[in-house]
């Protein structure tokens, strides 16, 4: 049996289903249920013995302790965490909360657990912290692509929040010996993705008529991961990582955000023209850029590759078209996740 972390959001919530199609073992799946949390994306699992869902935060560390006490699990995969940039500009204090005090009580708990164990059980622990490529900072257009070598530079409180998670993480094993992972991965795309982000973001609101919002020039550059080749390399790395040491997942797709967006009016203008046969291009609206935005992302995955032997199945060009069709074939799933916190956060920052 293994834990996971924030397995109602979108990359958790992807592992969760993709451990229990891929694998034998039960999962105790704890999630907050904060705005992005969605139990719906669960839902093809509710009846599954496998999955046992317990709301909880990471942040309550005797309730982290009881539950690893009850449950006694041979993994933590955590995940839990403020995920959102533009969020946490405009609100830090709930991303040091949970990204910082709520991972150092979840490691506190583990700890303590841990301690408990036998000697075969204790040896083979794990704890699998997934973090981000935006602790690296930014990237000019020429630069080598981030390894796990490169020095940690954040530049909004989101990746502050999480550079510094990860190096708690990194302290409790080299001070504590607990038997750590980390992985630092790219942009995940893909089903279940809470439309805050650019690419759901850019579907629901071309389908419902409205401006496409673009920062600045649109020339940011990201690498792009299709999430649930994010999930076979946690999968990968939980199997065969070496303790203490960190792995960049990424998906080998450097793309600048306007290229990510008419890419996805593209595949809308194939697969759900507009009635007036205009192209959804026409939509593209340029807002003002967000404070210190980073101007790119790049992730060398080659350790990954060469150490463990995973690489990416989905090149951009068809996960891309995965995740347009899931959208355009899950419209209720999408109506749902709209209600609420979310569409008054979506028409606070982009005016309708």
């Amino acid at each position: 049996m293994i834990f996971v972390t924030g397995g109602a959001g979108f990359i958790g919530a992807n592992f969760v289903l993709d451990w229990l199609a891929n694998t034998d073992e039960s999962v105790v799946n704890i999630d907050k249920l904060t705005y992005a949390g969605n139990l719906e994306n669960l839902s093809s699992v509710f009846n599954e013995p496998r999955h046992i869902f317990v709301q909880a935060d990471i942040g309550d560390g005797q309730q982290m302790a009881a539950l690893l006490a009850k449950y006694q699990p041979r993994a933590v995969v955590n995940f839990a965490a403020e995920s959102h940039v533009d969020r946490s500009i405009h609100g830090p204090e709930d991303f040091i909360q949970t990204n910082v005090v709520g991972t150092f009580r979840l490691l506190e708990a583990v700890r303590a657990y841990w301690g408990t164990l036998d000697a075969a059980l204790k040896k083979d622990f794990r704890f699998l912290h997934v973090s981000t490529d935006e602790v690296y900072g930014t990237l000019s257009p020429t630069a080598p692509a981030f390894t796990e070598e490169h020095n940690y530079e954040p530049n909004s409180p989101y990746s502050a929040s999480k550079a510094a998670s990860d190096h708690l993480v990194r302290a409790w094993h080299h001070t504590y010996g607990l038997p750590v992972l980390t992985t630092n991965c790219s942009n995940n795309y893909g089903p279940l993705h809470f439309p805050e982000k650019l690419i759901p973001l850019v579907i629901v609101n071309a389908l419902a008529g409205k401006p496409l919002p673009v920062y600045g020039d649109g020339m940011q550059v990201r690498d792009w991961l299709y999430v649930r080749d994010h999930c076979s390399a946690i999968r990968r790395v939980l199997d065969a990582g070496i303790l203490g040491e960190t792995y960049n997942v990424g998906g080998w797709n450097e793309k600048a955000n306007i290229d990510i967006v008419k890419t996805v009016c593209s595949l809308l203008d194939e697969l759900r023209p507009r009635t007036d046969g205009l192209p959804y291009a026409q939509q593209i609206t340029y807002v003002q850029d967000r404070p210190g935005h980073d101007r790119r992302y790049a992730i060398d995955a080659r350790k990954l590759e060469r150490e463990l032997g995973w690489k990416p199945a989905e090149t951009f060009e068809t996960g891309i078209r995965k995740t347009v069709q899931w959208y355009l074939e899950n419209p209720e799933w999408v109506a749902n996740v709209q209600s609420g916190s979310y569409r008054d956060w979506v028409q606070k920052q982009y005016a309708e």
